[in-house]
């Protein structure tokens, strides 16, 4: 099973937030997740952004992929080099 760390999108039309999930990748976008680890709010000016640094570490030690985005929001938190 591979598994990634990616957004799960909630809110609105046109007020997006996400959550930040630890997914099986064949899983969709919205469906079915193994762990939520955080929330991201772009609509808020800066961006809100709040993670469990510590599950994601965890999860990131276990071999769990992060998306793009998911991996800058690591980057910005400190999480990630």
């Amino acid at each position: 099973m591979a598994v990634k760390i990616r957004l799960r999108r909630m809110g609105k039309k046109r007020e997006p937030i996400y959550r930040i999930i630890v997914a099986d990748s064949r899983s969709p976008r919205d469906g079915r997740f193994v762990d939520e680890i955080g929330t991201y709010d772009p609509n808020q000016e800066p961006s809100l952004v709040k993670i469990d640094k510590e599950a994601a570490e965890k999860w990131l030690k276990n071999g769990a992929q992060p998306t793009e985005i998911v991996a800058r929001l690591f980057k910005n938190e400190g999480i990630t080099k």
